[in-house]
């Protein structure tokens, strides 16, 4: 029974999750949701400056210390370790969602692009990178990454062992390709306003010192391999691959053990 508990629990979050994901899609593009990074709650600005970084930073706060490996080793004294990935990621769900919900609108629009095809482009480049956030994570491990294979794996008596990190497709071009998906999405507005130009300036700084934690975590983990990898392969923009470059990612990088989870 407790484990049945824990793949309901962990399906729970799942499907929070999922929903949570497709809200922010129209969040940052402002389609189909009631509420968006463009048309939120009415505020003056400095009330909605205030509001706005105090919910970006919330979330930062929560999904930036709760990736650490010292606050999981504390955590998993008081979480089963089977559902630690799912409450994580509930708790970053519900963090998010408080964000769709509360979140202030700046509407002064500092570019609006009236060229028509090149407005196509620019939402081209807003579903591209939404589609490289999803891909991403199947390249690793979709459903480690957001708790579903550890509860189906304690539910079946199964040791608990990550799936490990692989070097395919996207991350033989960047060494995070997900964060590059999402700094594609969030800058890639037809119409910037000033709420939205926040909300880019804002995650996109985040995403800047979470990868140098990340990477940190990496290193300490893989050593010399995760080091070898960094020197062959970019961490957000890619470059042209020469033969020799090639010939190393294919020696070193193979060799990685660890997926990059959060």
């Amino acid at each position: 029974m407790t484990r049945a508990l824990a793949v309901g629990y962990g399906a729970a979050c799942y499907l929070l999750f999922l929903a949570v994901f497709l809200y922010a899609i129209g969040f940052v593009g402002d389609v189909v949701v009631p509420r968006s990074v463009d048309h939120a709650v009415d505020a003056p600005l400095g009330q909605a400056l205030i509001v706005n970084l105090s919910l970006l930073t919330l979330f930062a706060v929560q999904h930036s210390v709760m990736a650490r490996p010292a606050f999981k080793r504390w955590w998993t004294r008081y979480i089963p370790p089977p559902v630690e990935r799912s409450t994580y990621v509930l708790l970053a769900s519900l963090a998010l969602a408080l964000l769709f919900w509360q979140w202030r609108k700046i509407p002064f629009v500092v570019w609006d692009v009236t060229y028509q095809p090149l407005r196509v482009a620019v939402w081209a480049l807003f579903w591209l990178g939404w589609a490289i956030v999803l891909a991403a994570t199947f390249m690793i491990n979709h459903f480690e990454l957001f708790g579903l294979r550890q509860v189906i794996a304690n539910w079946r008596a199964q040791p608990d062992a990550e799936t490990g990190f692989r070097a395919t497709m996207f991350y033989r071009v960047v060494r995070h390709p997900l964060m590059l998906g999402f700094l594609i999405a969030f800058w890639s507005a037809p119409t910037m306003t000033a709420g939205h130009l926040l909300f880019a300036t804002a995650t996109t700084g985040y995403i800047l010192i979470a990868l140098q934690l990340e990477e940190r975590d990496l290193l300490a983990t893989l050593g010399a391999r995760y080091a070898a990898y960094r020197q062959t392969v970019p961490m957000l923009v890619p470059r042209p691959r020469t033969r020799r470059r090639a010939r190393r990612l294919e020696g070193r990088v193979d060799t990685a053990s660890y997926a990059p989870r959060r």
